[in-house]
């Protein structure tokens, strides 16, 4: 893979952006695809086409077969082969597919050409190219075959080259060694653009089309701080979507999708509900329904969105819902709050909540104190001070920097091991039997409370400087190395993920250490390149994605972007 090549002026256009995107299109780890558009075309096979699903919600990939297979043949009835791939089309030498709207893909070319397709269920069909072929397909899957008005199949793949280039316009300019991977993750944050009809056409940045097709909140923020370096509007709108249905005690909603939210254990899909059972986890069938929510990141993304264009008025309104979802955090049982036992330090109600979903913290009794938690709360109680000075005149700041003074000295006092010298979580009850000893991620994430004592932070800097547990070759594991839970490929429970590594990055900052944090940045995204594009995680032993990682996943096109943009500068 050869960098992206850069005129006299040392800046790379959208066109030569756009070609290194093409690079990483492979159709399977990366389909082709098309901002706001549900239609995905992988490859089929060794030379025999390609294969067309939707993108849905909660349903998987072999559930939304479309076509199983479009084969292209030239006139003597051989099979063409994909011969290149770009962001506007695929190329089969003869002839090119390429799309003509949000729901429709085109194919032309040499009029001598045809086109087989297979599907589901099987049925077939024969084209001959002509003019040109359309494939529409409806909202229920079921696709129309008709012909291409005279010069309709150049137009619709001129039209979607230029809307790429526009894309890759935007897409931030970083140093040379970094430019091509940016390239292909701004690619992926664009192909991951989805509209949810029920919210007025809003657009949506989704995990992945490949399975995750909703806006999960933690995914906003981390998708929104990459995303300002280019599109500080849409990145404005990943945050209103994720701020935009709290519940009437402030709480923030876990999922948005176009079908309505998921904010308790009782929203959640029945798959769900069977794979946390299969787990043995004591989630999968509470007996009162669970809030189900993310880790409080609101202010910190809010804060990193309006560092590059500022919007005053939006940003007041956002801050106020930040400010109800904190205070929700704080509140005890009797307004179905965090504060499960009300000892003024939150615990997660459910493993969901957390995002580290299978995290060995979450393995006995919940809810679960969490030392993550508590760091997430103090900072986001100091980043509301610093924003509503500014934002929210008259609004009371001293009760926010009291309140983290006082989960400071909590986290401190109920978390803090100095036996082991680390931070642990806590099960529900009291003393030993309550001690949560797993040595995970969510230990090191006090790194990023200001003022932490030292030897707390000395502890912290020097696990991660441990090649026994934290500081293997190719990056932060999400458990140690040394914890007998840990595993290179189980999700969260081992592999890397580039959220948690950009998180004790900025730790690192916090705790006065900026090589250490510019070298762990570094480490991740050199793990990016090296393991191919954005993964959802990675094994920690070679660098490359583990094995059920979901693809072309956008917190990680987001986040090795904003690292690529803090390494430029």
């Amino acid at each position: 893979m050869t960098d992206v090549p850069t005129p006299a002026g040392g800046v790379a256009p959208a066109a030569q952006l756009a070609l290194a995107a093409g690079r990483h299109l492979d159709l399977v780890t990366a389909p082709f695809t098309m901002p706001r558009s549900r239609l995905l075309v992988f490859r089929e096979g060794e030379g025999e086409g390609v294969r067309v699903h939707t993108s849905e919600y909660e349903r998987r990939l072999d559930q939304c077969r479309v076509l199983d297979a479009l084969v292209v043949r030239d006139a003597s009835g051989r099979i063409l082969p994909i011969v290149d791939v770009q962001p506007h089309r695929i190329s089969f030498g003869a002839a090119t597919l390429t799309f003509d709207g949000l729901r429709t893909l085109s194919i032309g070319g040499d009029p001598a050409a045809s086109v087989r397709l297979s599907l589901p269920g099987g049925g077939e069909s024969r084209h001959e190219v002509g003019s040109g072929i359309r494939i529409e397909v409806a909202a229920d899957r079921t696709v129309t075959i008709s012909a291409q008005q005279d010069g309709a199949h150049g137009a619709a793949e001129e039209a979607l080259e230029a809307l790429w280039e526009a894309w890759f316009d935007r897409c931030p300019r970083v140093r040379e060694d970094l430019q091509d991977m940016a390239a292909f993750c701004w690619w992926v944050l664009g192909a991951n653009i989805v509209e949810l009809p029920a919210l007025e056409g809003a657009r949506a940045i989704v995990p992945s089309k490949i399975g995750y097709v909703g806006l999960w909140q933690w995914d906003a923020y981390f998708i929104a701080v990459g995303l300002r370096h280019g599109d500080p509007e849409l990145a404005r709108e990943q945050l209103e979507l994720a701020f935009r249905f709290p519940r009437e005690n402030g709480q923030l909603p876990d999922v948005v999708h176009e079908q309505g939210v998921l904010a308790t254990s009782d929203d959640l899909p029945e798959s769900d509900r069977a794979t946390l059972r299969r787990a043995g986890s004591q989630a999968a069938d509470p007996s009162a329904p669970v809030p189900l929510t993310k880790p409080p990141l609101a202010a910190w993304a809010l804060r990193k969105v309006l560092e590059v264009e500022d919007a005053p008025e939006w940003a007041a309104t956002q801050l106020e819902r930040v400010i109800r979802s904190q205070d929700w955090w704080f509140a005890g049982p009797e307004r179905n709050g965090s504060d499960l036992d009300g000892d003024g330090l939150p615990e997660y109600g459910h493993p969901y909540s957390s995002g580290l979903d299978d995290s060995p913290v979450f393995d006995g009794p919940i809810p679960t104190t969490a030392p993550d938690l508590a760091a997430y709360l103090v900072q986001q109680d100091r980043e509301i001070a610093a924003l509503a000075a500014r934002y929210l005149p008259g609004h009371p700041i001293a009760p926010h920097l009291a309140r983290a003074e006082r989960t400071t000295a909590l986290l401190m006092e109920r978390l803090w091991d100095p036996a082991v010298r680390r931070f642990i979580a806590r099960g529900p009850g009291a003393g030993e039997e309550a001690r949560i000893a797993s040595d995970t991620v969510v230990g090191l994430m006090p790194l990023r409370v200001e003022g932490l004592p030292d030897e707390a932070r000395t502890a912290l800097r020097e696990a991660i400087d441990d090649p026994e547990r934290y500081a293997l070759e190719w990056g932060l594991p999400t458990v140690s190395a040394a914890d007998p839970d840990f595993s290179t490929e189980r999700m969260w429970r081992g592999p890397i993920w580039i959220n948690t590594s950009a998180l004790i990055a900025e730790g690192l900052d916090t705790a006065g250490q900026p090589e250490r944090a510019r070298a762990l940045r570094e480490q991740t995204v050199r793990l990016v390149i090296h393991g191919g594009g954005p993964h959802e995680y990675f094994n920690p032993r070679t660098g490359l994605k583990a094995e059920r990682a979901t693809t072309a996943f956008a917190w990680s096109a987001a986040l090795f972007i904003d690292l690529a943009v803090a390494l430029s500068r």
